[in-house]
């Protein structure tokens, strides 16, 4: 999983556990930090601080709303943001965080998907 996927799935986790009112208090605080940390780091982008108001739920979107802003400032490489959102993923989905669901690595990976319930067409010429 790169960076960016990491952040925005963390983001998308936080606040999916926040609109269904499953958030604990540790998952409130968890995605409230990593939030204010892409605040900081985002600062004077004011789409992606736009960005960071909304409570989207899938990761998909926050990676389309942020994921260039991430690369570009460096975020999806910063070690403590990345294990804020690590912590974040793991409190709202414990199992899949002690089974390694979220260290993936796909560098130099042509036509793979990560995640859930993924579709894929493939044409070859």
């Amino acid at each position: 999983m790169t960076g960016v996927e990491l952040i925005a799935a963390a983001l998308a986790a936080g606040a999916g556990a926040g609109v269904s009112g499953a958030a604990s208090a540790a998952v409130e605080d968890a995605y409230a930090g990593l939030r204010d940390m892409l605040r900081r780091r985002l600062f004077g982008r004011q789409q992606a601080e736009h960005a960071l108001d909304a409570e989207e739920t899938e990761p998909g979107v926050w990676e389309a709303r942020l994921g260039r802003d991430l690369t570009e400032t460096g975020a999806d490489q910063d070690e403590e943001l990345l294990a804020t959102a690590f912590a974040l993923l793991s409190l709202v989905d414990r199992a899949g965080g002690a089974s390694g669901r979220y260290h993936v690595d796909a560098r130099q990976a042509q036509g793979v998907q990560i995640g859930d319930q993924n579709t894929q067409h493939n044409t070859f010429s």
